[in-house]
């Protein structure tokens, strides 16, 4: 009988099974001699323009070095956050160049306004890509060789691995019984192999290899993830628009007419879809307690030259359109206030008021820059110029001085006025917000307050000011906030995360895991069976990582043996007891010859 080597494949040579057998076994894995050692070629040794690439290319696509890049690139993120972005809040720039006249030409120079489109970003990003695929490439090829390759021969000694099975008498020939335990293993899915050595047989089955795929798919998969968000960065771009209701209100797609806006880098406004949207209704429902129940918006639409369409958008369910999608993202109202000077000239005005908590208690501001214009002379007198500042309850409260308002939907609705008459500032050219007047011509007394009081209006309502000028309050639209989003990097974004799960749960759920069984001739028939072939057949397992349950799995594979012949393991060994006698020394001795 032919002796086969532990852990090397039928044709392999003898030195190779003796440097595989220490990783299958307890043995001690050999140290060659120092001398031996000074000797040979020293691993990536080399002076030269290619030893020193080599070894860069190998620093740059190591692990640690894709780690190393991936915290710098999160790192490189946070001046992003820190500091107001061009492509996303350009007057918050402003602001903080007028704030920081000294830094902020610095921080410019510095691409701390354009962070993620700087070079020093992309430089680590680059470097984080190529060190993932350097990282990934080489492992998936020696993956792919170690799937197509054939599970390694059973080990010299068996009884060293983790869990053994006691060699054991088969009734039956080596090879019928190693082709029936093999197709037992294949049929519950481990990759087999029968090997012959004379009339001995191994059985060679190893299972688990979906840890591996799991693992290099969740990198593949993080990979892909930081393709799509590369993607919709360069090629993406989306849109704020506050929308109210009314065919004056209705606005078109085009930079000039979003309230904010951010391009990719390789987008620009001809990316834009030739949309125009009007808002007909909205309707908001709550439960009793205020909290929001549905919020949906009939919009009427048209893209390019197409004929008018209606469409209901929901929170969940937004308008998908070539090259956009629009998506509801909020809500609110906004007072229509008239206000007629001392000329007898009306003026109205839609202003939307801003929510400042979830029962729609709503603040914001009316100007009336071009209020008691002579009409004889035409000339605009600016301390005469009209604001007025409040705030706007759905529901008045019991108490109208608390405040706030004591339901989202207009059950009784009121609107609290400041007034106030000088010089709006809004000639000097400077950036302001619409939903306030200016605080600094107030505090510098260009702006007077008139009355001292403010007012409480109810819709039809009017209020008589000091010079006899009038303000009356009209009632309320309805006003939504759009969003105009285009991300083509969203789509591989979705895949490759689900990808990733998928992949993080196999590798942390499958273990790697190998079983041999070993069949043997009987040395000598017993007395009575010549020309009866007898087999002995030995098992063990080895688990590739911490596995609670392979040992519950290894019995259960040893039990595919035929029920009279399988190995018995060590936790079983020697306490073998049939129902119809009991486990007692003497039974135990004639039970051999029961079988017989």
């Amino acid at each position: 009988m032919t002796t086969v080597e532990p852990g090397v494949e039928a044709g392999a040579e003898p030195g190779a099974a003796e440097a595989d057998a220490t990783k299958l076994s307890t043995a001690p894995e050999p140290v060659a001699p120092l001398s031996s050692r000074a000797a040979g070629p020293r691993r990536g040794g080399g002076y030269g323009p290619v030893a020193t690439l080599r070894r860069w290319w190998r620093q740059l696509t190591s692990m640690r070095t894709a780690l190393i890049l991936l915290f710098l690139l999160a790192l490189a993120a946070v001046p992003g956050s820190l500091f107001p972005q061009r492509n996303l809040d350009r007057s918050g720039v402003s602001d903080y160049f007028a704030a920081h006249p000294d830094a902020a030409p610095i921080l410019d120079q510095l691409w701390a306004f354009n962070v993620y489109a700087s070079p020093w970003f992309g430089a680590i990003y680059l470097l984080l890509f190529i060190s993932l695929i350097g990282c990934l490439v080489p492992r998936m090829r020696m993956h792919v060789r170690a799937m197509l390759r054939q599970p390694p021969d059973a080990p010299r000694r068996l009884e060293r691995l983790p869990k053994h099975a006691a060699p054991r008498p088969l009734d039956a020939d080596p090879a019928r019984a190693a082709e029936r335990i093999a197709a037992e293993l294949r049929r519950r899915r481990w990759r087999t192999a029968v090997r012959s050595a004379g009339e001995a047989r191994t059985v060679s089955a190893e299972k688990g290899f979906l840890r591996e795929t799991g693992n290099l798919l969740f990198h593949f998969s993080l990979l892909a993830i930081l393709i799509g968000v590369a993607l919709g960065a360069a090629y993406g771009w989306h849109g704020n628009r506050l929308l109210v209701a009314g065919p004056d209100q209705a606005f078109c797609s085009s930079l000039q007419q979003y309230d904010d806006y951010a391009l990719g880098s390789a987008a620009d406004a001809s990316d834009l879809p030739p949309l125009c949207m009007e808002l007909k209704d909205f309707d908001g429902r709550y439960l009793d307690n205020g909290q929001a129940e549905r919020f949906a918006a009939d919009v009427r639409y048209t893209v390019g030259e197409s004929a008018p369409k209606g469409y209901r958008l929901e929170v969940n369910g937004p308008l998908r359109l070539d090259g956009g999608n629009v998506y509801l993202v909020g809500h609110g109202h906004a007072p229509v206030i008239r206000y007629t000077d001392r000329y007898g000239h009306a003026q109205t005005s839609v202003a939307p008021f801003l929510p400042i908590d979830t029962l729609l208690t709503s603040e914001g501001a009316v100007a009336f820059p071009d209020a008691n214009i002579n009409p004889k002379t035409g000339e605009r007198d600016p301390d005469q110029q009209i604001g007025l500042q409040g705030r706007y309850l759905p529901t008045l409260p019991e108490d109208p001085k608390s405040g706030q308002s004591a339901f989202p939907t207009e059950k009784d609705p009121g609107l609290v006025l400041f007034a106030y008459r000088g010089d709006l500032g809004l000639d000097a050219g400077i950036p302001r917000s619409v939903y306030s007047l200016d605080q600094r011509q107030i505090d510098q007394g260009r702006l007077k307050l008139i009355g001292g009081q403010p007012k409480l209006l109810r819709p039809g309502e009017s209020w008589t000011l000091d010079d006899g000028t009038k303000v009356e309050f009209l009632g309320t639209r309805q006003w939504i906030t759009l969003q105009v989003r285009h991300d083509p990097g969203a789509p591989v974004v979705l895949v490759a995360a689900t990808l990733l799960l998928v992949g993080l749960l196999a590798s942390l759920t499958v273990r790697r895991r190998r079983v041999w069984f070993r069949l043997t001739p009987a040395p000598t028939p017993a007395a009575g069976e010549a020309g009866h072939k007898r087999t002995i057949v030995e098992a063990g397992g080895l688990a590739r990582a911490e596995y609670a349950g392979f040992d519950a799995e290894f019995d259960k594979l040893v039990s595919t043996c035929p029920p009279e012949a399988r190995p018995e393991t060590e936790a079983t060994q020697g306490t073998e007891a049939t129902p119809e006698t009991e486990a007692t020394p003497e039974t135990a001795a004639t039970r051999p010859k029961e079988r017989e």
